[in-house]
């Protein structure tokens, strides 16, 4: 029986290997032709977080949404078929990498514009503030969303109604090639204007997954009991680029010493340092998930590849089409 805390680490290592074949396989075989923005490095943000929430919680996420979607218990095969584009897709291969959704498993979607899932999860946390019950909405954003205006004015809205949605920031550092520091006057944070703004925050090592889901659950607890929003600050670091699958060390805007510094804060390292006294077989553990998701993913991927592409007849299924005059 895997323990609460092994059970952490376990989905961690399912999203780093089901994130790592599939860079190795749009690198090497070209057949994946959606943007993709891998979250390597950053597992502990998701799996700490959505391991926090109820099924009856709803999850939003920006453009880097595998790993919500995975740790919200998404279906692993809609998503790669969506990133082969393939009709069978979560968005029927219409939508991308960037476009997930699995509302069953309560991840109500994701999106490619900077913020605009922000004010979405406040209007749901609006609606299920008027429900009976106590759910929660939550949204994941990185550090450049919080310079959209959207953001000021959703975290005003939030707090005015005391809804109970729980902001999540992934602040990896940059906004594409744009450091956090050459963005964001210094003496400032995002959890400082948060508090600002009426919302408690909280700005936690996003690297640590236990540190991660005691303040997830601190922050779900407060929305939960109708005391309204909260914003996790999560300090966290990308090892690919923004956007695909390789390394970027020598684009120029930060160095392979830097990237080096955060990999050896590699999330699943540390927890399994951290549970290794009182768990003595979690190295073995973690070689067997390693194995086992492996196996997981190729076997997605090659069911995937069998699957249909969308027809040419539905090709404006879903789309505005104004009435004809």
């Amino acid at each position: 029986m895997v323990s609460d805390r092994a059970r952490l680490i376990r989905d961690m290592v399912r999203i780093r290997v089901v994130e790592e074949t599939l860079a190795d396989l749009y690198r090497d075989e070209q057949e994946i032709r959606t943007p993709v923005h891998f979250s390597i490095g950053q597992e502990a943000t998701a799996v700490g977080v959505c391991a926090a929430t109820t099924p009856q919680d709803w999850v939003y996420s920006s453009h880097r949404s595998h790993a919500p979607y995975l740790a919200k218990g998404g279906d692993l095969d809609a998503l790669v078929a969506e990133l082969y584009g393939r009709q069978d897709g979560c968005a029927h291969g219409r939508g991308g990498s960037m476009h997930l959704i699995d509302q069953e498993a309560g991840f109500a979607g994701s999106a490619a514009i900077l913020g605009e899932m922000i004010s979405v999860a406040v209007g749901t946390a609006w609606a299920f503030s008027r429900e009976s019950g106590a759910r929660v909405a939550l949204t994941y954003f990185g550090d450049g969303a919080t310079e959209e205006g959207v953001f000021a004015e959703s975290l005003n809205l939030a707090a005015v109604h005391k809804v109970p949605v729980v902001f999540v920031c992934e602040n990896n550092l940059y906004s594409n090639c744009s450091p956090l520091t050459a963005r964001q006057p210094a003496g400032t944070s995002i959890h400082g204007r948060s508090e600002g703004a009426g919302v408690p925050a909280l700005q936690i090592d996003g690297n640590d997954v236990f540190a991660v889901h005691t303040a997830a659950r601190q922050a779900l607890l407060h929305a939960r009991e109708g005391r309204g929003p909260f914003l996790l600050e999560l300090m966290t670091y990308r090892w690919r680029e923004h956007v695909g699958p390789g390394l970027d060390h020598d684009y120029g805007y930060r160095s392979k010493e830097e990237i080096d510094f955060w990999t050896a804060r590699c999330p699943i390292v540390r927890a399994t340092a951290a549970l290794r006294a009182e768990e003595p077989e979690i190295d073995a553990a973690v070689a067997a998930w390693r194995t086992r998701y492996k196996a997981e993913i190729r076997e997605a991927v090659r069911r995937a590849k069998a699957l249909a592409f969308p027809s040419v007849d539905g090709l404006l299924d879903g789309a505005y089409l104004p009435l004809a005059r």
